[in-house]
């Protein structure tokens, strides 16, 4: 069996979620044995040619209480020490067009 085969497991169920410039895929794969594991990618488009760049990291099910522990201490720090606006963002191509803070609640 080749890398390519060990490292892509069967999806179970994937989110994308578009945050201006970025987008991440927050995705529920599957081992042989069927045990669930999260990966999670950041892709962002290179302006020089074009090329998407992503970065991936693995969530395995033993981490994630650890994981959510820091990332919501760690994003109470910053909004305690700092202001925090949130956006909302179109997506669009063409940069120059996307719109933040548009309410697209339904």
């Amino acid at each position: 069996m080749g890398d390519f085969e060990n490292r892509e497991r069967e999806e179970v169920y994937s989110k994308k979620v578009r945050a201006g410039k970025r987008t991440y895929f927050f995705d529920v794969k599957a081992t042989r044995s069927n045990d669930y594991y999260i990966t999670i990618t950041e892709s962002k488009k290179r302006l020089e040619d074009g090329v998407f760049i992503k970065h991936k990291i693995f969530l395995y099910k033993e981490d994630f209480e650890k994981f959510a522990e820091g990332l919501k201490d760690t994003v109470e720090y910053i909004k305690d020490h700092q202001e925090v606006v949130e956006k909302r963002y179109e997506y669009s191509e063409n940069p120059e067009i996307a719109k933040a803070d548009e309410d697209f609640s339904f």
